[in-house]
């Protein structure tokens, strides 16, 4: 038997080099909480790279089995911080150190259009 906790490694290239990447795992049972770890190389990463970074790991199955998201990202990465707040309800940040630690439920339908629902302040149920 497979261990749940067993981390999956997510990498974002941009031609041949990796620009951003992830560990991600989750608890293994559905409605249980998924982690991730986010990391972009120092210099310059072109843009939505990050953006693409979160996506994939909001995409992987294990993640939409998940009913909640803890993840790290570095301080400063507004581009990430940003597509998680989109990808995610009731979220919370908060600096640890050099990082930002992002929890927050999973949007059951995945992930919002370009401009999402949660652009403008419209109320849900």
């Amino acid at each position: 038997m497979a261990n749940p906790e067993n981390p999956r490694h997510i990498e974002v290239r941009d031609d041949d080099q990796t620009v951003a990447s992830a560990e991600v795992a989750a608890s293994g049972e559905a409605g249980g909480t998924a982690r991730a770890s986010l990391h972009a190389k120092s210099g310059h990463v072109p843009p939505g790279k990050r953006t693409d970074l979160v996506d994939a790991v909001m995409d992987l199955p294990e993640v939409q089995a998940s009913s909640r998201l803890e993840a790290t990202v570095p301080l400063g990465d507004g581009e990430s911080l940003d597509r998680l707040r989109q990808r995610t309800i009731q979220t919370s940040t908060r600096p640890a150190g050099s990082t930002a630690l992002v929890e927050g439920a999973i949007r059951p339908e995945g992930h919002p259009g370009d401009e999402g629902q949660e652009a403008r302040g419209g109320s849900s149920g």
